[in-house]
């Protein structure tokens, strides 16, 4: 059976995707318009929105009563 390799993280997932986005929004500004960069802003949007979830899942008006 094939065993996965696992390994921790050094940054969070948020640090992550914030460091892509901006990596993306880098490549999308050097790109001519069209359905390329389009493409590749869109992409930046959605992972913008993905770490606004989670901060918004992770408030603290948001935790179960204790």
């Amino acid at each position: 059976m094939f065993k996965r390799r696992r390994f921790k993280q050094q940054l969070t997932l948020q640090d992550r995707l914030s460091a892509w986005v901006k990596q993306v929004k880098e490549d999308a500004a050097r790109l001519p318009p069209g359905p390329e960069r389009d493409a590749l802003l869109k992409k930046a949007r959605q992972a913008e929105m993905a770490n606004h979830l989670h901060d918004w899942v992770k408030s603290p008006g948001l935790q179960p009563p204790k």
